[in-house]
């Protein structure tokens, strides 16, 4: 085989694998509040394969799509699954008793399935 067919190959398979990972899922979620300032704990579950796809953030949203807060994870978690991490200092507006949960991978992008948290 010539050398541009195999890397051509070699590049094909790497792509196929990182896209069986899927999107990552939100596992669980909850919050803990003091005045309408909360400390998120999220737990996510994707199968990360390496720098290539992996979980690389989760957001807190309004009910109507507003981005409260945003915790990014700056590595793949490829032995850790699911793994959890919290934010802190998130704001939440009076009115709002709900927010959602969003996860995010570094190939599909945001992830469609939302989790909601009821704001104690």
């Amino acid at each position: 085989m010539r050398k541009a067919t195999v890397a051509a190959l070699s590049t094909a398979l790497m792509q196929a694998a990182a896209l069986q990972a899927g999107e990552a899922e939100v596992v669980s979620a909850h919050a803990q509040c003091q005045q309408r300032v909360c400390r998120f704990e999220v737990t996510l579950r994707h199968e990360d394969t390496g720098w290539d796809h992996y979980a690389n953030r989760w957001q807190v949203l309004s009910p109507d799509g507003e981005v409260l807060g945003t915790r990014e994870l700056l590595h793949p978690h490829v032995q850790e699954q699911p793994f959890t991490r919290s934010l802190t200092g998130v704001a939440v507006p009076e009115g709002i008793n709900e927010v959602l949960i969003r996860a995010r991978d570094s190939v599909h992008g945001e992830a469609k399935p939302r989790v909601k948290v009821i704001i104690p």
